[in-house]
């Protein structure tokens, strides 16, 4: 078979490289073609495009980079023409990959969607699109699927791929941080996110709360895309509290507790079983947009699966020092809510692991997909 594949993030070079290994083993004639990274390249895929050059985060970055967004969407379709794929395979990436999911529908190319776009905290209208031009969709969150049955469409639940990631991580030798390798204290992990907005907002909050716990060494995440200067002035006043580098994985792996910006970290937080309080705080006027316009219970994606409040989140004005101390306190020594923790986050595993690796499942599901088989 041959397999056009796009994905647009780091996020999808990660995942789509364990797709790709996972295909391999039930199609030993795959090849691939793609749109990744480093790891999709080193899984065996021909990128021809790569996901660095394709990243516009905003309304202003989109407009400017406008024709730029344009010629690859052309592009796009010319190499998919050419290339003469048996299937098409998306993952997330919605704003480009629901674009080329229209025009690939009118080419009568098989699309298939793994990791659905968020379309059931917002812009649930692409929902339409999405049942109009994708043939099979493959979701990595359990309660997507009823989403998907409320839209009279059926979506194929197959676990959630950061589960493989960690558990591989897990098992490794992590390797030595010098810094981390040479604190003698508990650590307590901040992760206050990738952007600088949301790291203006949460980080100093943080790193008030580190002043309170002078037993335990704090340790900041830095987000790759930031400069060390940008850093280096929000630390200044706390010379107690280290950073690191790329080095989130190898941080959550040893850490005691976490303070952590909602989104995916909390997952993760999560399936590396560190007792973790969500933190989100934005401008008053993208709060107040965001409440209108995005329709879940929770913000962060272990109390959205679980359907229940297994993590506390402090959420915009809620998010003080003092709420975050009580909070930090209980999940480090409260013995009740450490276990009972502990036995929420076993069973968030469980469901998210279901009948194996996402990878594997994923690859089962679009080989029997391809053969004509019911799913």
């Amino acid at each position: 078979m041959k397999y056009y594949i796009i994905a647009g993030e780091a996020s999808g070079d990660l995942h789509g490289s364990n797709l790709i290994k996972a295909l391999k083993k039930t199609d030993q004639n795959a090849r691939f073609r793609a749109w990744g990274g480093d790891m999709m390249e080193a899984a065996g895929a021909d990128v021809v495009k790569h996901y660095r050059d394709l990243a516009f985060m905003g309304f202003a970055e989109v407009v400017m980079n406008l024709r730029t967004i344009l010629n690859n969407l052309s592009f796009c379709k010319k190499d998919i023409l050419n290339y003469k794929p048996d299937t098409l395979i998306l993952i997330d990436y919605p704003g480009f990959n629901l674009r080329i999911a229209k025009w690939a529908k009118t080419q009568g190319l098989k699309i298939i969607y793994y990791i659905s776009p968020q379309v059931w905290a917002w812009k649930e209208n692409r929902v339409n699109t999405i049942k109009k031009c994708v043939d099979k969709m493959l979701v990595i969150l359990p309660f997507e699927k009823a989403f998907y049955q409320k839209w009279h469409y059926d979506v194929t639940y197959v676990g959630h791929p950061l589960v493989e990631v960690i558990d591989e991580y897990s098992k490794k030798d992590a390797g030595t941080n010098n810094i981390l390798s040479s604190i003698q204290k508990p650590l307590i992990a901040l992760l206050p996110g990738s952007r600088k907005q949301e790291i203006l907002k949460k980080l100093p909050v943080m790193l008030e709360v580190s002043k309170i716990f002078p037993d335990y060494q704090f340790v900041v995440a830095k987000a790759p895309g930031q400069d060390d200067n940008f850093y280096k002035e929000l630390l200044s006043h706390y010379p107690g509290v280290k950073s690191v580098s790329g080095k989130t994985y190898d941080l959550l792996l040893h850490a005691k507790a976490a303070l952590v910006t909602s989104g995916t970290a909390t997952l993760e937080t999560a399936l590396f079983g560190v007792p973790e309080v969500v933190c989100y705080k934005g401008s008053p006027v993208s709060y107040a947009i965001a409440k209108r316009v995005i329709n879940i219970k929770y913000i962060s994606l272990v109390n959205l699966i679980m359907d229940k409040p297994v993590v506390k989140e402090l959420i915009q004005h809620e998010l003080t020092v003092e709420n975050v101390v009580k909070e930090l306190n209980d999940i480090l020594n409260n013995p009740e809510r450490i276990q009972q923790l502990g036995s929420d986050y076993q069973q968030l595993r469980d469901i998210l692991s279901r009948g194996g690796h996402a990878s594997d499942n994923a690859a089962k599901a679009i080989n029997s997909f391809l053969q004509g088989e019911p799913s």
